[in-house]
C-alpha cells in the first residue's frame, strides 16, 4: 500500500486513526503496531516475518546487554565486558545478514556470473540459484532498529523493557518503507508519554496535503519526461540534460513529498518525527547538498560508520578515506547494482575534491546562483546512474550529456516528444518550487486562514490528478 493512493487516504488511514483514538491510551502502541503490520502486511504478508525477526532480535540483544546495569542502562563510555561486545555482534550480524541476504543476494548471483563468464568459466555459474524478493523498505527498518542496540550499547539510552513498544518503534507505518530513519533517542520520550493537539493534528494534515501534491503534481509530471529521455534510445545534449534535470527533480519531490507525509502522519498520533530535507537543490557545493539530503541516512552514516572510522581527526588523507567509504556504502545502502556503487564513489570523490579545496566549492569562482546551477548539474550527472538500469545505460545518456550522442532521426523525434508545454510547465513549476518556495516544513508551522486554504487546494488538485493515473509508488520504496 502506498500512501498515494485512494485506498490508503480513504480507507486504511481514516480506519487506523479512528482505531488509535478510540483504544484505551495504554493499548495505543499495541493498536498502531497492528495497523503498521497490516499497512506492511498489504504488499506481502510473508515479509512480515522478516521485520518481526529483526524486531525481536534487537529486543533482546537490548536487554541481554544491559543485564545486570544499574537503571538499565549502561555508562557511556565506559569499558564493555566481553558478553556486551557478544551481543552487539549478534546485532550487527543479524540484522546485517538480513539485509545482506535479501538485498544482495541475487546480486552477489548475477556479478558471479558474469565474472565466471568473463574468464571463460560458464560452467561455474550460479544459473539454479533461488532469486530472492526484497521486502519493502528493509534498508530503512533494520537501520533503524541496529541503531537501537548500537546506542544502548554505548550507553546513550536505557534499552527498552515493552515488547509491544519497541515493536511500535520499529515498525510505524508513518515512515516504515522509506523513512525518515529514525533513532531510538529521538522517540523514547515519546513512547512514554507524548502531547495529541489541534494544532498538531492540523500541522499533520497540512504536511500530508503537501507532501501528496509534490508527488502526485511535480514528482509525477516530472518522472514523465524523465521516462522519455531515459528510454531513448539516440539524444542530443540538450535533451539528455533536461531528461537528467526531470530526474533529479523527480527522485526530490518524491522522496521529499513521502517525508513530509510521514512526519505529517506521526503528527496526526502525536509522534514528531525530524525533518529529512533541508532543500538541498540550493545548495552551492556537494558538501552542503549533503547536509540537506535525506538527513537522517546522512547522520545516520556520520554517526555510525564515518566518526567510528576515525573522521576527520586522523589527517586529510585517512579523512579521504572514510568520505570515500561512506559514499561507497551509500551507494550499495541504495541498491544492489554496480551503477549504484559507482553513483557513492562519483560522489565520494567530489566530496574528497572539495575537501582538498579548502571546502570550497569546486566552482567557488562563480556568482552564488550559477554555483547553486552548477552544483545542481553535477548531482543530476550522478543520479543517471541511479537512474539508468545498467551501466552501458548510463554512460549512453553521459555520452549524450557531453555532446557525443548524435542528432539524427532518432534525437529529432526525442526533441519534438520533450520540448511540449505540458512537460516544460511541469518542469518550471518543480523548479520554481525547488529553488524559490517556502518548505514544506517551514509553511505548516503557522497555518493561517490563507494557508489553510492553499493546502487544501493542493490536496484536491492532487487527488483528481490522482484519480486519473495508474499505480505509481514512490522511488524510494525498492531502496
Amino acid at each position: 500500500m502506498v500512501f498515494s493512493s485512494q485506498a490508503f487516504l480513504f480507507w486504511f488511514l481514516p480506519i487506523a486513526l479512528g482505531l488509535y483514538c478510540v483504544v484505551p491510551r495504554r493499548a495505543r502502541h499495541l493498536a498502531l503496531t497492528l495497523v503498521s503490520y497490516a499497512f506492511y502486511g498489504w504488499a506481502g504478508p510473508l515479509f512480515c516475518a522478516v521485520m518481526l525477526a529483526s524486531t525481536l532480535l534487537d529486543y533482546a540483544c537490548g536487554l541481554m546487554l544491559v543485564r545486570g546495569a544499574p537503571g538499565g542502562q549502561l555508562a557511556p563510555g565506559g569499558p564493555r565486558a566481553r558478553a556486551q561486545r557478544v551481543w552487539l555482534a549478534v546485532s550487527l550480524a543479524g540484522n546485517l545478514g538480513l539485509l545482506g541476504f535479501f538485498k544482495y543476494a541475487n546480486f552477489g548471483v548475477d556479478t558471479w556470473n558474469g565474472l565466471v563468464g568473463a574468464l571463460g568459466f560458464p560452467e561455474l555459474a550460479l544459473e539454479g540459484c533461488l532469486r530472492v524478493g526484497l521486502p519493502l523498505g528493509i534498508s530503512f527498518y533494520t537501520f533503524q532498529s541496529l541503531s537501537y542496540t548500537l546506542d544502548v550499547y554505548r550507553g546513550r539510552t536505557p534499552a527498552m523493557r515493552s515488547l509491544v513498544d519497541f515493536a511500535c518503534f520499529v515498525s510505524m507505518f508513518p515512515q516504515l518503507i522509506a523513512g525518515p530513519i529514525l533513532r531510538f533517542g529521538e522517540v523514547r520520550e515519546q513512547l512514554e508519554e507524548r502531547t495529541h493537539t489541534l494544532a498538531k493534528a492540523a500541522r499533520g494534515a497540512a504536511l500530508v496535503c503537501l507532501g501528496l501534491g509534490k508527488k502526485v503534481l511535480l514528482a509525477n509530471a516530472c518522472g514523465g519526461l524523465a521516462d522519455t529521455v531515459h528510454g531513448a534510445g539516440e539524444l542530443a545534449a540538450p535533451e539528455a540534460w533536461l531528461g537528467a534535470a526531470a530526474y533529479t527533480f523527480q527522485i526530490y519531490f518524491d522522496f521529499s513529498g513521502y517525508s513530509d507525509m510521514a512526519v505529517g502522519l506521526g503528527l496526526l498520533v502525536g509522534f514528531t518525527f525530524p525533518k529529512n530535507f533541508d532543500g538541498p537543490l540550493r545548495a552551492r557545493s556537494l558538501s552542503e547538498h549533503w547536509r540537506r539530503w535525506h538527513l537522517s541516512l546522512t547522520t545516520w552514516l556520520r554517526d555510525y560508520v564515518y566518526i567510528p572510522l576515525g573522521g576527520s581527526r586522523a589527517g586529510p588523507a585517512r579523512a579521504a578515506r572514510n568520505v570515500l567509504l561512506v559514499m561507497l556504502l551509500a551507494g550499495l545502502w541504495h541498491g544492489a547494482s554496480w551503477t549504484f556503487v559507482l553513483w557513492g564513489a562519483l560522489h565520494g570523490l567530489l566530496l574528497v575534491a572539495e575537501r582538498w579545496n579548502r571546502r570550497r566549492p569546486l566552482w567557488w569562482f562563480l556568482p552564488g546562483p550559477l554555483q547553486t546551477l552548477a552544483t545542481f548539474g553535477a548531482v543530476s550527472f550522478a543520479f543517471v546512474l541511479f537512474r539508468a538500469p545498467d551501466l552501458e545505460r548510463a554512460l549512453g545518456l553521459w555520452r549524450a550529456m557531453l555532446g557525443l550522442g548524435g542528432d539524427g532521426p532518432g534525437a529529432a523525434l526525442v526533441r519534438g516528444l520533450v520540448w511540449r508545454p505540458h512537460g516544460l510547465l511541469g518542469l518550471g513549476l518543480a523548479a520554481a518550487v525547488a529553488w524559490f518556495a517556502p518548505q514544506a516544513w517551514d509553511f505548516t508551522q503557522r497555518l493561517p486562514a490563507w494557508r489553510v486554504l492553499a493546502v487544501l487546494a493542493v490536496f484536491v488538485a492532487a487527488v483528481a490528478v490522482l484519480s486519473t493515473q495508474a499505480f505509481d509508488p514512490f522511488i524510494y520504496f525498492i531502496f
